[in-house]
């Protein structure tokens, strides 16, 4: 099993972001899956939740409405679109299959500075 991520970077308060993570080794398209971040000095925190189908997305309070999880379940690769972005959200973003035998990616570098 393998979650690789990708698409991280330093950019400018009020910017954008297009996370992705792609996977290998599994089924993709039998897991929901999710995004974590953490920043530094703190615990890995939840950000985000997709089901199976695709068709709902789940999100922390702090990225609601700014942040849109999405999925290809036929390239296996999970998505972060992050818009509107704050300093606090300068953190790891790590890619997360859940289940008995959880699994996450080695993480992706967001910086939000001017």
């Amino acid at each position: 099993v393998q979650l690789v991520e990708s698409g991280g970077g330093l950019v400018q308060p009020g910017g954008s972001l297009k996370l992705s993570c792609v996977t290998s080794g599994f089924v993709f398209r039998d897991y929901g899956m999710s995004w974590y971040r953490q920043r530094a000095g703190k615990e890995r925190e939840y950000v985000a939740t997709i089901t199976v189908s695709g068709h709902r997305g789940y999100y922390t309070n702090s990225v609601k409405g700014r942040f849109t999880i999405s999925r290809d379940n036929d390239q296996g690769t999970l998505y972060l679109e992050m818009n509107n972005l704050k300093p606090e959200d300068t953190a790891v973003y790590f890619c997360h299959r859940p289940g008995t035998e959880p699994a996450w990616g080695q993480g992706t570098q967001v910086t939000v500075s001017s």
